[in-house]
Order: structure tokens, then C-alpha cells, then sequence
């Protein structure tokens, strides 16, 4: 044994019971934790004198009195929530039945209306074709005097609606201004119509 030692013959490794003591110390911690009494011995004499019941109440007795105004109060706000919602409902439903009988009147209004509308249409078509006819059945030499003043756009209307032997025999009693500027007229009333 001369130099020193083997190398079966080690020392002990420092450090081993340091990690035993960590290792203890964590148990322990563990221990107290679950066992609940952490929170005694970490509690303030503040804490604990707040959570201390007062004389002649137990702790469950104020926890269930604090929860019970609680759930009243929010119950008497939902229920007055639920009043006004009942209400905002009712003042929509009156009015949306304006809002359907005021549709249903228009409608109705709108309906007359076109009937109105139709009726003057036609009235106003019978008359232009009436007046037509009874200028169509002019003598000629008389039709054309009255053409002759009339505006060249009004003139164009009824001797489009003529029959188109009545129309030039109107149209040669015309000067040869006027029946140009008609003519003109009526071959560019249907210009803007699409061509097939």
C-alpha cells in the first residue's frame, strides 16, 4: 500500500447528504401542504381575525347570507331586464302591425294608382287615334292648311299614325320645307330602335 490508493478504494462522494436534506425538506414541504395547515401558519392574526365569525354566527351562516342577497339582487335585475324586454317586444309587435296595414294600404293605393294610369293611357291613345281619323278623313287641301301650322313634331305624331295613302296626299298639300322637315322626322322616330 505503498503509493497511495487502489482503485477500488474510493472516497466518498461529497454532496450525497446534501441531496438527502433537499430531498427530506421536500417531503416535508409536501407533507405539511396536504395536510392544509400551510395556510394556518402562513395566515396573518389579520387574516384569521377577519375570517373569524362574529358572536352568534357560524361561517357557513354568513357565506350563505352575502350569497343569498347576491342571488336575489341579480334576480330582481333579470326580472326587471325581462320586463323591459317585454315591453320593447309588445311596442315592436304594434309596430309592425302599423307598419303591415300602412304596407297593405299603399299597396292598394299603388294598385289604384295604375288602374288611374291605364285609364287616362287609353283615353289619351282613343283620343289620338280618333283625331287621327277625323284628319285622315279630311279633304286632303283642308288637312294640309292645318298641318302647315301645327309643329313639325305634333304633325310627324299624326301622319305616322295615318294610313299611308291619307298621310301623302297631306303631305303634297304641304310646302316643300314644311313636308321635308316631317318627313325627316319621321323616318328618325324609330333611328334609336335596335336593329335585328
Amino acid at each position: 500500500m505503498a503509493r497511495g490508493r487502489q482503485r477500488g478504494d474510493r472516497a466518498p462522494r461529497r454532496g450525497r447528504g446534501t441531496l438527502a436534506v433537499i430531498g427530506a425538506l421536500l417531503l416535508a414541504s409536501a407533507a405539511l401542504r396536504l395536510a392544509g395547515g400551510i395556510d394556518r401558519v402562513l395566515a396573518s392574526p389579520a387574516t384569521a381575525a377577519e375570517e373569524q365569525p362574529g358572536p352568534g354566527q357560524a361561517p357557513d351562516d354568513i357565506d350563505a347570507a352575502a350569497l343569498l342577497e347576491a342571488l336575489d339582487a341579480r334576480e330582481s335585475r333579470l326580472a326587471e331586464r325581462e320586463r323591459e324586454m317585454q315591453l320593447r317586444m309588445q311596442a315592436l309587435k304594434v309596430a309592425e302591425t302599423q307598419i303591415d296595414a300602412r304596407m297593405t294600404a299603399l299597396v292598394e293605393a299603388e294598385e289604384k294608382l295604375r288602374a288611374t294610369l291605364d285609364i287616362a293611357r287609353s283615353a289619351a291613345e282613343n283620343d289620338l287615334a280618333q283625331l287621327t281619323d277625323v284628319y285622315a278623313r279630311m279633304k286632303p287641301k283642308n288637312a294640309a292648311a292645318l298641318f302647315e301650322e301645327m309643329a313639325p313634331e305634333f304633325a310627324a305624331g299624326f301622319l305616322g299614325r295615318m294610313k299611308p295613302e291619307a298621310a301623302a296626299a297631306i303631305l303634297a298639300g304641304l310646302t316643300p320645307e314644311k313636308a321635308y322637315t316631317i318627313s325627316v322626322l319621321l323616318a328618325g322616330r324609330n333611328a334609336d330602335a335596335p336593329k335585328p
